[in-house]
């Protein structure tokens, strides 16, 4: 009786272990195929997933997860999918990050500089890369800045992935313009309201310490339907917060006078961490007041920016650093900058733009939220010049 009872639970235990096995099999022996594309490398800091490298899978993908591009080098990848005989599936690539992209050297053909300056003339040409922080830069050709004359002259950028830029200019030495500049002309805020007033767009002004005090009283009367307001900076790179000296008397007038109220901070921020205390100071200035427009991060140090040692990745970055933390405050954020810039420096990035580009007609590609399309605009209340600009609702 024993025996048979033995007989018994072992073919039971046999019969459960038939489909145990039988998957193992199948695991073991079922058909996997996946065919890879050519190209097994991405360009550091683009957008790829893993099926961008799949061309052909049998079985539908689980784990379509993003690439780590940020750095150079070679990325060990998995591949999750469940075949056609729904069995899950794994399947291990390595893909290589690359960097091909050339530095920038940011100077015309004829670079004019007054004799006797005192400028170091690699740094005082713009010279950075899509990765690297500071590029090798130099100056082949032989000049003097204490002579007048025309040398003729190459600024050479390498970057660590070995690509190059070579461009060839004049370097123009000339004794200092003493002559009268011509009649300045001026932009009327009527005629840019009228021309570019509809019911998708506010027409306003960004103003500063520089326009003095300004009576937004008349501001209302000329349809101002907004100012975009500096509340700060910084001392440079590292340098103690200031507060723009009219910053609280123009903001309290604005509010008293239902103008909306939007604010830029300009910033010397040189990392990412820095960029976020940039943020939170603004924050700390305005919690007091209601803050409609969005608030701007203005970063223009594109004369020193040799001397910051940031890669255009990382300069990006910074700035989403900042708007990150605006927007987490529940204000709304824009990044701004000039059009050559958003088109040769800035990297992708999801910012709502506030582009600067002083012209009639406007031909920037991307897209933006607010067009600062002068700087010598003349509106009541106002004595000095002052920027417009129009804001996209």
């Amino acid at each position: 009786m024993k025996k048979r009872h033995i007989f018994i639970i072992t073919i039971i235990l046999l019969l459960m272990l038939i489909p145990i096995f039988y998957y193992i099999y199948r695991v073991k022996f079922d058909k996997r195929e996946v065919v890879l594309v050519k190209n097994l490398k991405v360009e550091v800091n683009d957008s790829k997933k893993v099926s961008d490298f799949i061309k052909r899978v049998n079985g539908n993908i689980v784990n379509d997860y993003e690439i780590d591009t940020t750095s150079l080098g070679t990325k060990h990848l998995k591949l999750t999918y469940i075949n056609k005989e729904n069995i899950k599936v794994t399947y291990n690539f390595d893909v290589k990050v690359v960097d091909t992209t050339a530095p920038v050297v940011w100077v015309d053909y004829l670079y004019t500089v007054d004799v006797n300056s005192d400028i170091n003339l690699v740094n005082s040409i713009m010279c950075g890369d899509n990765y690297d922080n500071h590029p090798k830069c130099s100056i082949k050709g032989k000049y003097n800045l204490n002579k007048v004359g025309v040398y003729v002259l190459k600024y050479i950028a390498i970057d660590s992935s070995n690509n190059k830029t070579v461009k060839r200019f004049l370097l123009n030495v000339v004794k200092p313009n003493k002559q009268n500049k011509d009649k300045k002309t001026y932009t009327k805020y009527s005629d840019i309201y009228n021309k570019y007033k509809t019911d998708k767009t506010n027409i306003g002004i960004d103003i500063s310490k520089w326009q003095g005090d300004v009576d937004f009283s008349k501001l209302k009367e000329a349809n101002v339907e907004f100012v975009i307001l500096r509340v700060g900076y910084s001392k440079g790179i590292d340098g103690e917060y200031e507060l723009d000296p009219k910053f609280k008397q123009n903001i309290e007038n604005a509010i008293n006078n239902d103008i909306p109220v939007g604010l830029y901070f300009y910033s010397y921020a040189n990392s990412r961490k820095k960029a976020i205390e940039d943020a939170k100071w603004v924050i700390s200035q305005i919690k007091d007041y209601e803050i409609k427009y969005p608030i701007a991060f203005d970063w223009e140090e594109w004369k020193n920016y040799n001397e910051y040692k940031l890669s255009f990745a990382n300069l990006t970055d910074m700035a989403n650093a900042f708007t990150e933390t605006i927007e987490k405050e529940g204000y709304k954020s824009l990044l701004y900058s000039s059009k050559n810039y958003l088109e040769k420096i800035w990297m992708e990035n999801n910012n709502d733009i506030w582009l600067a580009y002083y012209t009639k007609h406007n031909n920037y590609k991307g897209k933006y939220k607010m067009w600062q399309l002068c700087d010598n605009g003349k509106v009541d209340g106002i004595e000095t010049d002052v920027d417009i600009d129009i804001y996209y609702k």
